[in-house]
């Protein structure tokens, strides 16, 4: 090697050597991981420590309609499908399974990642914290249950702000970058340190603006408020009162911490199927309500709130569910995450779809394209 071959070296090494030592002193470790997977992944449950929620000695499994699988799913769905690589699409009517499909050695018995299905998770839980008393209601302010909140503007952040998207906290909503809170959330190992380090930059309940934070905040209200995690609450007042046939898993940030509200609850089309069944039940499963329903009905009702994007009104999103208010003269809701994870609802048609996959196609409008593809065709067979 030349002599201007080894100062380039050297040179290189220095450069990574700086970047190495502040990432350290900086506390940014966690960007080594994030760098290392690069995104995000529906199989993420085996790169991160998680906390299983476990299914009742006794499940309800799901009945089979006596039409399973006989439907054709449309070939323009089916190519959207392979295009988009899913790898679940299961669809519930009148309380029993019609159709579900497998791809890429995916079963009814597989794991995958909800992303931000997790979202509409939480509210239902926030849902049942109130009906329980634990929460007087959605206007109890979050410094009742933070610490950190009980201070400056924070103190006057609600319940409702958080659940509606318009909380004014400072949290960064960047996928792509390393230094983001969103990243440093999702790969590293302090979740309460990122929460505690939200500033309320803008005043609450006047805009809707995307934020996970919101909803780890919701996450954090929740554990303060039950005295127990936030799995091991889903367990007792959600998965085993549903019936769920297989243990689930909720990621959370170190072995011993706390979990990732916002995203990573791992489930099955098949037991994801069960929350929008109790949201089309209106909070009842079986004659037991485990949600009060005007909560229910308040959960899918656009908050009106102004879009900080465009400042028009917001009419797609509620207590951390998407609303589609009248697509087509049908009221639809559902929930979603970022690699296109869904569970529909169509209350018209006694419908629930679900459909899990690796990616998401483009949005038209606040909604990406392949939800209402699927609306359109399932509509479509079953009239």
């Amino acid at each position: 090697m030349n002599r201007k071959g080894k100062r380039f070296a050297l040179g290189t090494v220095l450069v990574f050597g700086l970047m190495a030592a502040w990432l350290h002193m900086a506390d940014k470790n966690y960007v080594y991981k994030a760098l290392y997977h690069n995104f995000a992944d529906i199989d993420d449950h085996l790169i991160f420590h998680q906390r299983k929620i476990k299914a009742p000695p006794v499940p309800t499994p799901w009945a089979i309609s006596r039409h399973y699988n006989k439907l054709q799913l449309p070939s323009g769905l089916m190519q959207l499908h392979q295009e988009l690589e899913s790898v679940a699409f299961l669809v519930v009517h009148r309380d029993s399974i019609l159709l579900e499909k497998y791809w890429d050695g995916y079963s009814e018995e597989s794991l995958s990642n909800s992303f931000s299905m997790a979202k509409s998770i939480v509210s239902i839980l926030i849902g049942v914290a109130i009906k329980e008393g634990k929460i007087k209601s959605v206007d109890q302010p979050v410094a009742d249950f933070l610490p950190s909140f009980r201070e400056g503007d924070k103190a006057r952040i609600t319940i409702r702000h958080l659940l509606w998207m318009s909380s004014g906290l400072n949290w960064d909503e960047s996928y792509a970058n390393p230094l983001s809170m969103t990243t440093e959330a999702y790969y590293g190992s302090n979740l309460k340190k990122v929460i505690d380090r939200l500033e309320a930059v803008e005043e609450p309940g006047k805009e809707f603006e995307y934020k996970s934070g919101d909803t780890q905040v919701l996450g954090f209200v929740l554990e303060a408020a039950t005295g127990t995690t936030l799995a091991k609450y889903a367990e007792e007042k959600l998965w085993q009162p549903i019936g769920a046939v297989h243990n689930a898993e909720w990621s959370v940030d170190h072995p011993r911490g706390n979990e990732k509200a916002y995203c990573c609850f791992f489930s099955n089309a098949r037991d994801f199927a069960r929350i929008g069944q109790l949201y089309l039940n209106e909070g009842v499963w079986q004659g037991d309500t485990i949600v009060d329903p005007d909560y229910v009905r308040a959960s899918i009702t656009p908050s009106g709130l102004l879009d900080a994007r465009d400042g028009k009104i917001t009419d797609f999103y509620g207590y951390q569910w998407w609303l589609l208010p009248n697509y087509k003269g049908q009221k639809i809701f559902y929930a979603r995450g970022i690699l296109g994870q869904y569970i529909i609802v169509i209350p018209e048609k006694e419908l629930v779809i679900v459909r899990l996959g690796k990616q998401r196609g483009e949005r038209q409008e606040n909604h990406p394209r392949e939800v209402l593809a699927m609306i359109d065709a399932v509509n479509q067979m079953v009239r």
